[in-house]
């Protein structure tokens, strides 16, 4: 095999690693808080020994664990520093986002997530069920998701990717979208692009600060 490739294939193996403990997260096998062993989560992720020691300075670097020798590996608990540090995180990030929205995003797009964003309000006031709350929540992240990767900024997004890990935590944990928080978070995306179409730099960003304030104080008050 050749180096490249041989280097590409070990880069793939340490991606679905990273992968796996994401999934990990997401789906409650690991928990906020929890500790854990290096035995245990290698059975868990199925992974091998190396390919967990290989994981780990990629997990610590990104605040995901905490590696306490002769104790174990730390999940960080959901607690109000967390979010805090999170939500401001995330506004920086999103400022940035829509400060270049306003001058590349093309109305065609603007519209098209318009309509998305009120479909489902319309049908959410009408019969709330569960899928399209599941379908609302798509429409918020890939709204979000749409804003970053439009800034063609590599840098942007892989820290935007890191931090969404500790936001999706906080979601599971504190933020569910329901019937009332739906329409509020949808009026605050429309507020957004509203301003994004107007061309309105300053409106651009007060209307994001404002959306992740209101998100923030949701989490923050349970």
């Amino acid at each position: 095999m050749k180096q490249g490739t041989a280097e590409a294939s070990h880069a793939g193996v340490k991606d679905a690693a990273y992968d796996l403990f994401q999934d990990a997260l997401m789906n409650g096998q690991l928990r906020p808080g929890q500790m854990v062993s290096q035995r245990a989560l290698v059975d868990m992720l199925n992974l091998s020994i190396g390919a967990l020691r290989e994981l780990l300075p990629r997990l610590q670097a990104e605040g995901l664990v905490s590696v306490l020798p002769q104790r174990g590996i730390l999940i960080p608990a959901i607690d109000l520093s967390m979010i805090r540090n999170t939500f401001q995180m995330r506004a920086a990030l999103e400022r940035e986002a829509v400060i270049h929205a306003v001058r590349e995003m093309s109305d065609a797009v603007l519209e098209s997530q318009r309509k998305l964003h009120t479909d489902i309000v319309e049908a959410v006031k009408k019969a709330p069920t569960a899928e399209l709350l599941a379908r609302g929540q798509e429409i918020d992240t890939g709204f979000h998701n749409l804003l970053i990767s439009a800034t063609d900024n590599e840098l942007l997004r892989n820290a935007y990717n890191i931090n969404a890990i500790r936001m999706r935590l906080i979601k599971l944990d504190r933020i569910r979208l329901n019937e009332t928080v739906l329409p509020e978070a949808f009026a605050d995306h429309l507020a957004v692009i509203d301003a994004i179409q107007e061309r309105d730099r300053i409106a651009a960003i007060d209307a994001m600060d404002k959306h992740v304030r209101n998100a923030r104080n949701r989490a923050l008050q349970l």
